[in-house]
């Protein structure tokens, strides 16, 4: 039927939005019976690509046997948003930041990533995947990778992939020791209906499950750039805010001549929502006095660019199917990496059964998680707070 509405050269773009269970069957049957025999045929996959390394590797296989790796597009929609993508340009595009994004200068690397909703009724398919699988594995390690990757030799998608395939070759496999486990109950004090159920009272949830609903994780870097710098990612549903963002840390400042008045340098890139890239820095307060003030030089793209459309993800992702662009897509042998990291924990998690930390609807987190942070050279002061600048 498609080839007779189709006129001299046609293109086939399909999108595999399906349940793992049945990726072997429909792939298998697209390529019997729905190659074009007359333009390029693409396969878009969205995630779950499996739920370890096993079961990923097995995909990979059934898929690599009936497309070539230029026809298959894994699809990561965070690959996608505009200030992730923008990384790649503020890091090899600015001299201001290359030479200290580096052990010798940069304390931690947080990246997190919070909602502040929980399950709302999807907890059955939620809690055979977790938080893990859902967002950490896949989201935050790609952003992992585009923060800490060396320089591509270009910007052609295999040499940016190249380069992030080695650095998470550097990467230990996680262990439970690790990680924080965090499951969230309702706040009976709350006015919303939804944050006075916690996780155990979304009806679609099995009972008594122990599926974690935050989780942290410090990942350590064995390379010579990032040897002793922590990368910590955390995420979470029912917290107390929607946010994306990379936080870098600098160390503090040597040979301190204002007697304790300094605080640690960050630079911000805010994913999600009010897209921005901001660095907290010192000042002298303004007028008469001598004293020091954290203050930030803001880039936010609402007051930067007012007139700028910023494509959704997926838009833009499509749209890089169709001119055949593979930059922003996950290669199978970077899929391989990324599972080698988590499958240990993911298989202690589902083993041992861990009791995960209970934490308020709308908090912070478990505040274990804070403590894993403050262990691993994160300092939170808490005495400055960035706002998005008010858009007129």
């Amino acid at each position: 039927q498609m080839a007779e509405k189709e006129k001299d050269c046609a293109n086939r773009l399909f999108y595999l939005a399906l349940p793992p269970s049945v990726f072997k069957p429909i792939t298998s049957m697209i390529k019997a019976c729905c190659m074009s025999p007359t333009g390029w045929t693409r396969v878009i996959v969205e995630k779950p690509f499996g739920k370890d390394s096993a079961s990923s590797a097995d995909l990979s296989d059934h898929l690599q046997k009936l497309f070539k790796e230029e026809q298959l597009y894994r699809i990561d929609h965070y690959l996608g948003k505009e200030m992730v993508q923008n990384l790649i340009s503020l890091r090899f595009g600015n001299m201001i930041f290359g030479p200290t994004w580096n052990r010798d200068s940069i304390a931690s690397v947080t990246i997190t990533f919070k909602e502040p909703f929980g399950t709302q009724g999807r907890g059955g398919y939620f809690d055979e995947f977790g938080i893990i699988r859902d967002v950490m594995q896949n989201h935050l390690l790609q952003i992992l990778c585009l923060a800490a990757m060396e320089k591509p030799v270009t910007t052609s998608p295999d040499d940016i992939r190249n380069e992030k395939v080695k650095v998470l070759k550097a990467i230990p496999s996680l262990s439970l020791s690790s990680c924080v486990l965090g499951q969230y109950c309702g706040d009976p004090d709350s006015d919303h209906p939804d944050a006075r159920l916690g996780y155990l009272e979304d009806p679609t949830v099995p009972e008594g499950s122990s599926c974690p609903t935050f989780a942290a994780a410090v990942l350590k870097i064995n390379n010579e750039r990032w040897d002793g710098v922590p990368f910590m990612l955390k995420c979470g549903k029912a917290l107390d805010e929607r946010k994306a963002e990379v936080r870098i840390q600098y160390k503090d400042v040597p040979g301190d001549i204002f007697n304790g008045g300094t605080v640690r340098n960050e630079l911000v890139i805010r994913v999600q929502p009010d897209e921005s890239v901001y660095v907290k820095v010192m000042t002298k307060t303004p007028g008469m006095s001598f004293n020091l003030q954290e203050t930030e030089l803001d880039l936010t793209y609402k007051s930067r660019y007012k007139d700028a459309r910023l494509p959704e993800a997926y838009e833009r992702l499509i749209l890089d199917c169709f001119v055949g662009s593979q930059m922003h897509f996950v290669r199978s042998d970077e899929l391989a990496e990324a599972w080698r990291i988590f499958t240990p924990l993911l298989h202690t998690i589902e083993q041992d059964k861990p009791q995960p930390i209970k934490y308020k609807y709308g908090s912070r987190g478990p505040p274990e998680a804070d403590t894993m942070a403050m262990q691993n050279n994160f300092v939170y002061t808490g005495k400055y707070n960035w706002t998005a600048p008010v858009h007129t």
